[in-house]
């Protein structure tokens, strides 16, 4: 009985960024321009490819599932975080709590593969263009946006799972501003340490195989732009390659730091400042580098402010003859 009395808990504290008195408005105004930034950019390229039909191609359909996860993972995150930040702490209900570490765990883990998947549609378009159209067709397209969602959120389910079987003690404070694996066990007193060795075997088929891919793709694909004739087309290719690896180099590499260095003390705490470079910061970068660059997103945001354009005024027009 005393067990299952430790197993209920009601609220966690969420301490949230410590010491920031001087600057939690300033950072408040920071994470919530962010916030409206990610969300109106990410929201703005699922409206363009669903309305263009120009844009109705794998390569698009992909980046509109990849602003689909980038506005869950944000809305998971900083709302809380903003709460936090004025409060300096939050008060969060432990079903909450094990509700936005699955969000966060599935949005997470789906968008790794995601971003395989887009990597291997440009490989193909790149390096093996006489074949994409008979490769990359509807049947596999549907499959390469279904998986994601699939497997990103089933493995986010069996951590849910082991987490809901442990016995936590208390006291029921979290010295973190999200509900993530770490800071959660850091609260029980069962003995975790399957759970850290199946944590740490599920980073190598989703964030290790994942990064060592992407690699390899756009180092073919690199190769590839070498043997373009024209300089001005091998210097808009390498941009735009360049900032594809700059985007998923800074995920990767925060996902590594966080889930693959042991979980002591010093890595626990440098955890909690790097974790908002991938909740916060790649959802911001990822609609300006993957699609606000590209020139067939701009010319059907300009098509489309075109034609809102010219309707309203066709209204006004109307309602004035009337």
């Amino acid at each position: 009985m005393n067990e299952r009395n430790h197993t209920i808990v009601i609220e966690i504290f969420l301490l949230g960024f410590k010491n920031i008195h001087k600057f939690k408005i300033l950072l408040f105004i920071l994470l919530l321009v962010v916030y409206c930034v990610t969300i109106c950019g990410n929201l703005l390229i699922i409206v363009l490819v669903s309305c263009s039909r120009t844009l109705h191609s794998p390569m698009y359909f992909f980046i509109s599932q990849l602003s689909i996860f980038d506005i869950m993972l944000s809305t998971d995150i900083v709302p809380n975080t903003l709460a936090s930040i004025i409060a300096e702490g939050l008060v969060m209900s432990f079903s909450g709590c094990i509700t936005q570490f699955y969000i966060f765990g599935g949005t997470t883990t789906a968008e790794c593969l995601l971003l395989t998947v887009m990597s291997y549609d440009r490989y193909l378009a790149i390096c093996k263009p006489l074949h994409y159209n008979s490769i990359m067709n509807i049947k596999l397209c549907s499959y390469l946006i279904l998986w994601p969602w699939l497997i990103g959120f089933m493995v986010a389910l069996v951590l849910v799972l082991f987490v809901y079987s442990f016995i936590f003690c208390g006291p029921y404070i979290m010295d973190h501003y999200l509900c993530d694996l770490a800071p959660l066990l850091q609260l029980t007193c069962s003995d975790h340490s399957t759970l850290d060795i199946l944590d740490f075997i599920l980073t190598i088929p989703f964030i290790i195989f994942p990064f060592f891919f992407i690699s390899f793709t756009y180092i073919s694909i690199c190769i590839n732009i070498l043997k373009i004739s024209s300089t001005s087309g091998r210097r808009k290719a390498f941009s735009t390659c360049s900032s594809h690896l700059i985007v998923v180099s800074t995920y990767y590499g925060t996902l590594m730091n966080v889930y693959m260095v042991p979980s002591d003390l010093y890595s626990y705490n440098v955890n909690k400042i790097v974790s908002p470079l991938y909740t916060a910061g790649t959802p911001l970068l990822n609609p300006i580098v993957y699609s606000l660059r590209n020139q067939e997103i701009k010319a059907a945001l300009s098509k489309l402010l075109s034609s809102l354009f010219t309707s309203r005024t066709f209204g006004q027009i109307m309602k004035t003859n009337g």
